[in-house]
């Protein structure tokens, strides 16, 4: 099987897929010893959806039955990006697709910068300039005068067949919209907001998208209040239980506020924390009661879950859930909304969400770490506690797309003696390869390619990061504060057996803050992987 994929060749039906990944082919991880092989996908899955862009699926699209659902699909994708070429149609990005489309000197920056691209052996149909070439020839083809004019002599030679549309919808979901592409571009061009608006015309126009974003995420939060389906009355239960665990913890009863009316700050933290991580919203209450804050959770229906998935395909779902969060805000009379620890809902809200407020209903809204790192200073704090090795995860959506690099370093500098930092960090980071849904989507065997590509550069990261103290005698731990982040490290780390060899572990960063608190009894339990 070839690497090299013509773009002629994605349009060709065929039943084999067009790519098929080979461990031997992969970035190599020097440092372990192993890993587990790859599998093929089973007859049943391969007979109804379309595997053939990589023997893999994110999203799973039947085969058509028949010629007209063929037809249809091509005609509804080409319905969908005429209406993003309008401002009606494109709110939120029109002019940055427009240079996208018209505008790129392909001269590879792209490729090089692209985790997902270098992990995978340089396999090209994974270059962030393949997947957008193939969008700008149909743009050419269809919508701009010489493309109508010409033919392929000036837009490249493309043919609209079902698969191009099916692969094309697929590896939009091999693009984890890190945008260091963009960074690297030397004319800006943004190739990972290109991928998002292939998924935002399959969502929009023809109602496919992936069910953990759409039905079991922004479907789900708008329906019952989470993307984990948790419910007013179970995040009552869920703070109350948070009350006792501090207790037994702290030795002290903190009363979390909850629906507090005028209050300062409305806090919302990613739902999931809930669930998988209680102990850093339980990090939270007790850094927030010492510091004094004047603050509140939420109780209403998308008001305890910052999750939006809608930000990484679809545009309407993003703008219900955005404006149910301010609009939570201003009933309960607050100054400003912050975020908790999650970088894409960060961006989301303090980022995204500014296309769309206006002076009728905006509200400050920030990222809790620059609190945090304010907090941090005027505590009572034994960082020897946290002696153990500390590495930090950027991720992409705090630090390249929000703008938030130094606040969670400096907390780090004073809590963690032994932090060191990952190559390369900051605004150069590299993804977990959970971004962009990832980190949520476990259809199909999509597991297996997010382990083996899309995680595959961290992966090499951590380990290179720890090189000097892999014994499984010491315990070590991956500082990642988002939620969304944390769920990808927690299933590599068992995918290539992190804790087991090395000892590794995770979690965020308000953990080690209470952790550092000499009155409270050890709050990061190091004995067992979570």
């Amino acid at each position: 099987m070839k690497d090299q994929i013509k773009i002629k060749e994605f349009s060709r039906e065929s039943i084999t897929p067009l790519v098929k990944l080979e461990l031997n082919d992969l970035m190599k991880l020097e440092i372990l010893d192993g890993e587990p092989p790859l599998k093929e996908p089973p007859q049943s899955w391969t007979e109804k959806y379309d595997f053939t862009l990589d023997n893999h699926a994110a999203v799973g699209i039947p085969i058509p039955k028949n010629d007209q659902e063929k037809e249809e699909l091509v005609k509804k994708f080409l319905k969908g990006l005429e209406k993003e070429l309008t401002r009606e149609g494109n709110w939120t990005f029109l002019q940055q697709v427009m240079l996208g489309l018209d505008y790129c000197a392909k001269c590879g920056a792209c490729e090089e910068a692209c985790p997902i691209y270098v992990a995978s052996g340089r396999k090209n149909i994974y270059s962030p300039l393949f997947r957008s070439e193939i969008l700008r020839r149909i743009y050419r083809k269809h919508f701009t005068s010489s493309g109508r004019l010409l033919g392929k002599f000036a837009s490249g030679d493309i043919e609209e067949t079902w698969q191009l549309i099916t692969r094309l919808i697929e590896l939009s979901y091999r693009c984890n919209i890190c945008r260091r592409c963009a960074q690297a571009c030397p004319i800006g061009i943004d190739n990972g907001l290109i991928a998002h608006e292939i998924r935002k015309i399959a969502s929009q126009e023809m109602g496919i998208a992936p069910k953990e974003l759409h039905e079991k995420g922004t479907v789900l939060q708008l329906k019952v209040g989470s993307s984990t389906g948790l419910n007013p009355q179970g995040f009552k239960r869920i703070v109350e239980m948070m009350e006792e665990d501090i207790q037994a913890k702290t030795g002290q009863r903190i009363k979390i506020p909850v629906d507090e009316k005028g209050a300062d700050i409305l806090l919302i933290h990613n739902a999931g924390e809930y669930i998988s991580w209680i102990e850093n919203p339980e990090a939270y209450a007790i850094i927030f009661e010492r510091a004094g804050l004047s603050w509140t959770l939420s109780s209403e229906p998308v008001g305890y879950d910052s999750v939006n998935y809608g930000v990484w395909y679809d545009d309407i779902q993003f703008a219900r859930i955005a404006l149910k969060h301010v609009e939570i805000a201003h009933k309960l009379g607050v100054k400003k909304i912050v975020v908790g620890e999650c970088g894409h809902a960060t961006k989301a809200l303090v980022v995204t969400a500014e296309r769309m407020l206006t002076k009728d209903n905006y509200i400050p809204r920030e990222s809790v770490l620059p609190l945090l790192s304010e907090i941090v200073k005027k505590l009572d704090l034994d960082p020897e506690r946290n002696r153990f090795p500390v590495t930090l995860h950027d991720p992409c959506n705090t630090v390249r797309l929000s703008g938030i690099v130094e606040p969670q370093r400096e907390v780090l500098r004073r809590v963690a003696p032994l932090f060191r930092e990952m190559e390369p960090h900051g605004v150069c980071n590299y993804c977990c390869g959970g971004g962009s849904g990832f980190a949520i989507m476990h259809s199909y065997n999509f597991d297996q390619w997010k382990y083996k590509v899309a995680s595959r550069m961290k992966v090499k990261q951590i380990l290179e990061a720890f090189r000097n103290e892999l014994s499984p005698s010491i315990y070590k731990y991956v500082c990642a504060p988002c939620s969304n982040c944390k769920g990808e490290i927690r299933d590599f780390i068992k995918h290539y057996g992190l804790w087991d060899k090395f000892r590794i572990n995770y979690g965020g960063l308000a953990e080690l803050v209470v952790n550092a608190m000499p009155d409270v009894k050890g709050f990061i339990n190091m004995d067992e992987f979570h």
